[in-house]
């Protein structure tokens, strides 16, 4: 295993041209490198399978997938079109650029407390709470089990109901609910539900046919199942409750779709010479906030540096950002080095968060370091240590 490591850190710091055949035996590349990593993780029993796309701003740079659609032996090999359940990339995906549309049109505004929208929030400790704060986790709200019956509405009864343990603006708390109501908040601006609001506003115009909530059956041939759940349905159980269209989870994609989408956020809104959010809401959407007094740092939806930043690995610019989702799903992308990396797995083991966060890391510090614009001065190049 050691050695396994200290093959990759070499190639970390040698470009390619310096690891050629014509060096004798040793021909070891970057992404094979990859291959390896998600080769062991498969081995290890952390994924059955998993797709792993890196790219810029002009299209797919390198894409490779392992393993297979499921943990049976006889399961079909991945590849590029495999789907698979998002989870929580589901926040940065579709509902925030779906509220990012709708103060693009002036509809809303990222100052409306909660009592503007949700009148059961009038007279509780949260009214004021803002778009701002749930789009930021700063809100102050915390997670619940959620009711099977008239899930939304007793989630929002529930929610305004809690006591305010923690205030609103720079506490840092991650909690789905943020992201719950703002998916109702789509449904309550717009007067449509979320997922037809991103199929006709955002996954239409953008050619992401096979991004949807609701996978249709003829797709489930091709969705990677999660751990316990049939293929199509979402994992998470409170987006079931909701009817399986929720702010925080439920959508599934492919790497190639998403691949669209981190290529729209470099373009800065744009893509294939149609706009589909403005340059001034992407912009909006990456900037910092500062939370925990600067420890923590997030976008609206997005993460840029948290204690879930995993996926930045070690060479992502400190003006990236991106997301992970809780079935193995990563994205991360950065502008100033005009990069994306999209991990797409169907996850195993959930206990061993720290292993497979550190697959996450590992594959990006991986993709940077091979991808990433060439540094003239190599004693300036910092080699990362990967862990074990």
């Amino acid at each position: 295993m050691r050695l396994f490591y200290c093959l990759i850190s070499l190639c970390l710091f040698f470009p390619p041209s310096d690891l050629s055949a014509s060096d004798g035996e040793l021909d070891f590349g970057r992404i094979d490198a990859i291959d390896l990593l998600m080769d062991l993780a498969i081995s290890d029993n952390l994924i059955a399978g998993g797709v792993v796309l890196i790219g810029n701003h002009a299209g797919i740079l390198s894409s490779t997938a392992r393993g297979r659609l499921s943990a049976s032996p006889d399961a079909p090999p991945l590849d590029q079109q495999s789907i698979f359940d998002l989870a929580s990339l589901t926040k940065v995906i579709a509902t925030t650029p779906a509220v990012m549309k709708l103060l693009d049109e002036g509809r809303l505004s990222l100052q409306d407390p909660l009592a503007r929208w949700f009148p059961e929030f009038k007279g509780s400790s949260h009214e004021n709470v803002t778009i701002l704060n749930l789009l930021t986790h700063t809100s102050g709200l915390t997670d619940f089990e959620m009711s099977t019956e008239e899930a939304m509405k007793t989630a929002i009864q529930k929610a305004a109901a809690e006591k305010n343990k923690l205030q609103p603006g720079n506490s840092f708390k991650y909690a789905d609910i943020n992201f719950i109501l703002l998916g109702e908040l789509v449904k309550r601006v717009s007067g449509k539900t979320l997922d037809v609001y991103c199929r006709e506003e955002l996954f239409a115009p953008l050619l992401t046919q096979e991004t949807m909530f609701l996978p249709t059956l003829n797709l489930v041939g091709r969705i990677a199942p999660t751990l316990g759940i049939d293929r199509g349905t979402v994992q998470d159980r409170n987006a079931r409750r909701l009817g399986s269209v929720a702010g925080h989870a439920g959508l599934f994609s492919s790497a190639e779709d998403l691949a669209r989408f981190a290529r729209l956020m470099l373009a800065g809104g744009t893509l294939d010479g149609v706009r589909i959010l403005s340059e001034a809401a992407v912009k909006q959407m990456i900037s910092p906030v500062f939370c925990r007094n600067g420890t923590v740092q997030r976008g609206l939806g997005w993460d840029i540096n948290s204690p879930f930043s995993a996926p930045k690995g070690r060479l992502f610019s400190e003006t990236s950002f991106g997301h992970s989702g809780y079935s193995g799903s990563s994205i991360w992308i950065d502008p100033k080095q005009d990069l994306f990396v999209i991990l797409l797995t169907n996850r195993l083991n959930y206990r061993n968060i720290r292993m497979f966060n550190q697959l996450r890391s590992d594959i990006s510090t991986i993709a940077v370091a091979e991808f990433r614009k060439p540094v003239a001065d190599r004693s300036l190049m910092i080699v990362p240590e990967l862990q074990g």
